[in-house]
């Protein structure tokens, strides 16, 4: 039954995919956004000031054949001749081992002091992308007999292949020592991805974030305290979907644990340990929405590596933002 469950769940999915005149493709999520600056907004390239390399895998629905796996490695340093930060992501989605979207990211975040307190990031980025379908792993209504199961051959005319194209991508951050906020527009184009003739376009996302670093048990600035509350919101509309996440990072030494909400979808918790060099978070998202009892939740695991490095005229400000 619980096999018969999945099947359908693959079934419908891809049949509205395949099956629509028009239909529109939606990001994969991330739920440690901080751990995966780059994908969250292409102004945060460099904002570490020393090179950064970050890793990411997130499995969406875990409990279901067909599930969301995704991963994502990405690396970004401050470059002071050019006055901003250079950032390269690539990125793999596999959608119930079924269809595959694969995209390279090169990104300039310019970084411009506005007062003594007050800087502010700019970053562009632009992508090559591919997305490819199995369908020889797809499974129709005229396949199935009542009793015996998929044991039909379809009669649907077979549509395989890989599509290519380019994207492109801006964002700005405005931050303070302990205050942060961000805007990005991701799929300025809204580029084709149809595997068909039928017209099939990326919606351009739009994504508002903002959070702050509250020192506590010491000291009035971040650096003097090895304790922090940090409030943080994310806004995100793409298409007809959206999205508003609401959380709380609390962080004591190399240790930092969050909770989150994302409306009608799923609560959130996380849980890190951060050295100078080195970083590695895992957070499980308890999904409350109908697919509660199916789909066995979502995992994500991050890992980040800081290099040390001395700027020559230590001119640019780091973001103070959670980790995870």
């Amino acid at each position: 039954m619980k096999l018969y469950k999945n099947i359908s769940i693959i079934l419908v999915t891809f049949g509205c995919l395949l099956g629509a005149k028009t239909s529109f493709g939606q990001d994969p999520e991330f739920t440690q956004f901080y751990s995966n600056p780059l994908y969250l907004n292409p102004a945060f390239a460099g904002s570490k000031v020393c090179p950064r390399v970050a890793l990411n895998h997130r499995n969406q629905w875990a409990n279901l054949s067909g599930s969301f796996v995704t991963t994502s490695a990405s690396y970004d340093q401050m470059v002071q001749s050019i006055s901003g930060g250079l950032g390269l992501m690539v990125m793999t989605d596999n959608a119930a081992k079924t269809m595959k979207t694969t995209r390279v990211s090169g990104m300039y975040a310019y970084n411009q002091a506005v007062t003594r307190k007050f800087s502010i990031n700019l970053g562009v980025e632009a992508t090559f992308f591919q997305k490819s379908i199995d369908w020889d792993k797809l499974t129709f209504g005229d396949m199935i007999d009542p009793r015996r199961g998929f044991v039909f051959e379809t009669n649907d005319v077979r549509r395989e292949g890989a599509v290519t194209g380019i994207d492109f991508s801006a964002g700005a951050i405005g931050y303070t020592e302990n205050f942060f906020f961000g805007f990005a527009a991701h799929h300025l184009t809204e580029p084709q991805e149809s595997l068909i003739k039928d017209d099939s376009k990326l919606p351009m996302k739009l994504t508002g974030h903002a959070g702050a670093i509250i020192p506590i048990g010491g000291g009035s600035k971040y650096a003097a305290s090895d304790a922090s509350v940090s409030p943080n919101i994310l806004f995100r509309q793409q298409g007809t979907f959206t999205q508003l996440n609401m959380g709380v990072y609390i962080k004591k030494g190399p240790l930092t644990g969050g909770i989150w909400y994302r409306n009608q979808d799923a609560f959130i918790t996380s849980i890190g340990i951060e050295t100078d060099f080195f970083k590695i978070g895992y957070s499980y998202d308890v999904t409350v929405s109908k697919l509660s009892l199916a789909s066995g939740g979502s995992h994500e695991l991050s890992m980040g590596i800081n290099f040390s490095c001395r700027p020559k005229k230590p001119k640019f400000r780091t973001i103070s933002c959670p980790s995870f």
